[in-house]
């Protein structure tokens, strides 16, 4: 893993980015409100994923003084404007350009990642949200995404199971909601962490 600089209009975010030697496809986080590239729950997922072969980037959506404003963390499309950012920097990274793209959405981060999803179209392979707010990326996005996507909800998460499901009526790609017993919104029960990201490497190695 190293540390790399992504350009985003006149910023710079800060990622992480690591790349396992028989990787085909790398994996963009798209954290939730007030969290960043160093998420605990994020990196232990992007860490399955890696001994299952696939690429991560994990990066900061927000710059520090932006993260300081409480609505800059829920503007769903700025982080869909940085995300795109992010997936544009690696497809012209000579070490990442033919490798297929894949999106990880929790929380506000999900709808960022299914905003991106639907405008990027057939660049994207695949989407995973975990304990995410599809919802919040509207009905006209969320009925455009063409990739694969697998919604994964806490089975104790109560009223987000319902927000999920009613996104995921409105997704016409291939798509699926797992629900993780007894796990509720920030996967924090015992082994439901570990659940959630075998399901999501599962549906990455698929798709990607």
């Amino acid at each position: 893993m190293h540390s790399v600089q992504i350009p985003a209009g006149q910023i710079e975010l800060e990622g992480e980015l690591a790349l396992p030697a028989s990787a085909k496809g790398v994996v963009l986080f798209a954290h939730g409100s007030g969290s960043s590239r160093f998420s605990p729950r994020n990196t232990y997922v992007a860490e399955v994923l890696q001994k299952r072969g696939i690429g991560t980037l994990l990066f900061d959506l927000l710059t520090r003084e932006e993260d300081r404003n409480y609505a800059t963390r829920f503007d769903i499309t700025l982080l869909t404007q940085r995300l795109i950012a992010a997936t544009e920097w690696l497809r012209s990274n000579a070490k990442t350009q033919t490798m297929k793209l894949g999106y990880f959405g929790a929380s506000t981060g999900a709808a960022a990642a299914l905003q991106a999803a639907a405008d990027m179209g057939d660049k994207i392979s695949a989407v995973v949200s975990r304990g995410g707010r599809p919802d919040l990326a509207g009905e006209v996005a969320l009925r455009s995404v063409t990739a694969p996507t697998l919604l994964i909800v806490g089975g104790a998460d109560y009223g987000v199971i319902e927000l999920n499901e009613q996104a995921g009526a409105l997704l016409n790609c291939e798509k699926k909601l797992t629900l993780i017993p007894g796990a509720t919104h920030l996967f924090e029960e015992p082994g439901t962490l570990q659940q959630a990201a075998s399901i999501a490497a599962d549906w990455f190695v698929q798709h990607i």
